[in-house]
């Protein structure tokens, strides 16, 4: 006996609009919750890429300084690490950069789920005759 849609009392309406909305709900927390290979790889490995260019200055003397000295670059160095150590902690420990950082891994993982490629690919010139 199939029940015709005319005869469903009204409150299954609302039932279906709550199980929308609470999905909805999920779907969104999901959106912006964080797995612990994200929280603590995926982020960090762009604040490194990013301190790194932010640091520019620090690791160009660095970089000089351990080709000028060879094998004494440790000895030799400690001044260029020091100020390089210095300018990457400072990036790590700023709330401000991290929440930067990992709004822009949110934005590539939601694209990522759009398209199905990831940045790498998409980024990459496509060839021009073929």
């Amino acid at each position: 006996m199939a029940l015709d849609p005319a005869e469903i009392p009204g409150h299954f309406g609302c039932l279906r609009t709550l199980t929308l909305l609470l999905f909805r709900a999920l779907w969104e927390f999901e959106e912006q919750h964080l797995r612990h290979v994200e929280k603590d790889v995926l982020i960090p490995k762009i604040m490194r890429e990013k301190a790194r260019e932010r640091c520019f200055e620090q690791v160009q003397d660095f970089t000089k300084c351990c080709k000028d000295s060879g094998v004494l670059m440790v000895v030799k160095c400690r001044k260029e690490n020091s100020a390089l150590k210095e300018c990457l902690i400072a990036h790590y420990n700023d709330p401000a950069f991290y929440e930067e950082c990992k709004m822009e891994y949110l934005k590539e993982r939601e694209e990522f789920r759009k398209t199905g490629i990831p940045t790498k690919k998409r980024l990459q010139k496509l060839p021009t005759s073929m």
